[in-house]
């Protein structure tokens, strides 16, 4: 032996044995143990996860794995899916669930949905809203038929002092009906039952002196009447009944134009339409007392409704200087109330979205100011045309149309005296130069005031209105 033998498997004994036993062993067959690839990857524990099986259950559920905050909804989500911890393991190479939702989670990218889009709150009805204009305007038709009758000395005053005082009580009466609509249907109803009544008299007292005994005290009578009950059907929400109260002075003012109705017409049909104003709201009192009565609800206070009424005096006073300039004008303004009762609502509704898509106090403040310019520009764009084709003022009755609506969006918020205290100084100062005949005469002043007074209120919507809280 010239060395010794190598005891390492493999060495050239074993290569001398292969030439050997070559083409004189027939081959070995297969162990009955060894598999395909596909058997083998099934049968034997893997080194790692499946990658690409994971990124195709990535892929399928990415919709659902996006908005997740933490794997642990990850693996909430599969094990709703029913996938159990063997296929975990022998699919997709995990040990158990919370290995793969960790993987899952990591692998879809964060995606946060904005939530659908929720109906606005503060959407208006149009129908109404328009209703509503056109009901503030019908009554003037009782004018135009029983003027004749007792108009011979051209005395209006009655009328004017009797209607501002109406106003006046019928601000601060709806507001009072609203607060207790809150606590009950019925304690609105016993508001209203006490209060309109005593405003129709005391409408009526107050034009009883200027009156001095004539005719136009009952017509003075008539018409706190007719606001008081009208009143009551408004807070109610009773526009369509009032509607076809009214519907005897509508048919007599449309045969006007080309015929003579007569003194016993003219006087019917506006007592007619009284009437039935007073029978409907006795029906609608008496049903709004029907319902259950609530207890242990406390009264608000008598003065919370003060600057409402002022508000109301104030603006009377704004509406019956404009009309001595421009009567027409004034029932444009009137008629534009419905209009105007409409973008009330939309402002609303649209301060509600800019709350929902700003971030910021400032981001806010901006979009509340051009939500405010908007809405101020539509009410004038609709009362503009109808100003220029009855060749009144354009700038005076915009301007006070500005006045009345910021008042107006105020008190829509519970903000009161500022509205009513800005109103008072704009009608006090417009009153004394047109009473004292002091320059510029009391066109100037009413523009100047108003214009005043709108930037004021303006300035208060953006002070007050303009921060989120209000809206939340």
């Amino acid at each position: 032996m010239s060395g010794p033998i190598s005891l390492e498997p493999g060495g050239s004994e074993q290569d001398t044995l292969a030439m050997r036993l070559a083409g004189t062993r027939p081959p070995r067959r297969r162990p009955r143990w060894a598999l395909d690839e596909a058997t083998l990857a099934l049968r034997l524990p893997r080194g790692g996860p499946d990658e690409r099986a994971v990124s195709e259950l990535a892929a399928e559920l990415a919709d659902r794995i996006g908005p997740a905050v933490h794997p642990y909804e990850v693996a909430a989500l599969l094990e709703a899916e029913g996938l159990s911890a063997s296929t975990i393991d022998e699919r997709y190479g995990h040990p158990n669930l919370f290995s793969l939702a960790a993987a899952l989670y990591e692998r879809v990218p964060r995606t946060f949905p904005e939530p659908a889009a929720a109906a606005d709150p503060w959407r208006p009805d149009t129908v109404r809203c328009l209703l509503r204009g056109v009901l503030f305007a019908l009554p003037g038709l009782a004018y135009f038929l029983t003027a004749p009758l007792w108009d011979a000395g051209g005395n209006v005053t009655p009328l004017v002092v009797a209607g501002l005082c109406s106003w006046a009580w019928g601000q601060a009466l709806g507001h009072r009906a609203y607060l207790r609509m809150a606590t009950g249907r019925r304690e609105a109803g016993l508001t209203l039952l006490a209060g309109a009544p005593a405003g129709a008299v005391l409408a009526t007292a107050s034009a009883a002196l200027p009156a001095e005994g004539g005719p136009v005290t009952l017509v003075a009578a008539a018409q706190s009447a007719y606001l008081a009950a009208a009143g009551v059907l408004l807070v109610l929400g009773r526009e369509r009944l009032l509607l076809a109260a009214l519907s005897p002075l509508l048919a007599g003012a449309a045969v006007l134009p080309w015929w003579e109705p007569g003194r016993v017409l003219r006087t019917g049909l506006p007592a007619l339409a009284l009437l039935a104003t007073l029978a409907v709201t006795a029906r609608v009192l008496r049903g709004a007392l029907r319902a259950p009565a609530v207890t242990g609800a406390s009264r608000p206070r008598l003065l919370r409704s003060l600057p409402y009424g002022l508000f109301g005096l104030a603006a009377g006073v704004l509406v019956l200087l404009q009309g001595r300039e421009e009567p027409y004008a004034v029932i444009v303004l009137t008629l534009g109330m419905g209009p105007a009762e409409w973008l009330l609502y939309r402002y609303r509704g649209l301060s509600v979205a800019a709350l929902r898509a700003t971030a910021t106090p400032a981001a806010f403040l901006m979009r509340s100011a051009g939500i405010l310019g908007l809405c101020l520009l539509a009410h004038a764009a609709l009362l503009l045309p109808a100003a220029l084709l009855l060749d009144a003022d354009p700038v005076a009755l915009l301007l006070l149309a500005a006045v009345l609506w910021t008042a107006l969006l105020l008190q829509a918020f519970g903000v009161a005296w500022p509205p009513a205290g800005i109103c008072l100084a704009a009608a006090a100062g417009a009153a004394a130069v047109g009473l004292l005949r002091l320059p510029p005469g009391t066109a100037a002043a009413l523009s100047l005031s108003c214009g005043a007074a709108a930037l004021c209120l303006a300035a208060c919507v953006l002070w007050l209105l303009g921060r989120p809280s209000p809206h939340a």
